[in-house]
């Protein structure tokens, strides 16, 4: 099972952080690879609410549907992919820090990208990833620091 784990330091207390990052279309705004997202139905956000999106990855469109399997505010959530072509789970640990927080993002991906690109290409496509996670948290770290009141 490939997985990809980065973490970031926000400066920024848990419940901050928590509450931008569980609102499916924030996404867009600070991952690279979602080309959009959104929340289904108007149920408040917690266990069973379901998100749809469309993630681009290495020049490819998946739509996905995932729904929240986890829920600890504002210490861990976690959504499983319930539609589309991938399998993976994503989820985000957040822990106090000092004056802020270290958050840990992990994606565990049941059979990697092999079925889309080919098997051969699981490593380079899990490297790929790898950078482009650490890029996004990175942004992520940097909107929230510039912008705490999103």
């Amino acid at each position: 099972m490939p997985v990809v784990e980065e973490s970031v330091y926000i400066a920024l207390p848990p419940q901050a952080v928590f509450d931008y990052l569980i609102v499916p279309s924030h996404a867009p705004v600070w991952d690279s690879s979602i080309v959009k997202a959104e929340q289904v139905g108007t149920d408040a956000i917690g266990l069973g609410m379901q998100a749809t999106g469309t993630s681009k990855i290495m020049g490819r469109h998946f739509d996905w549907t995932t729904e929240m399997v986890e829920f600890d505010a504002p210490r861990r959530y976690a959504q499983k992919s319930v539609g589309g072509t991938l399998d993976f789970t994503i989820s985000n640990t957040l822990a106090a820090e000092g004056a802020g927080t270290r958050l840990t993002y992990r994606i565990d991906a049941a059979s990697g990208l092999g079925g889309v690109f080919g098997k051969l290409a699981d490593p380079f496509v899990e490297r790929a990833q790898a950078r482009t996670v650490r890029a996004n948290l990175e942004t992520l770290a940097d909107l929230l620091a510039e912008h705490p009141d999103l």
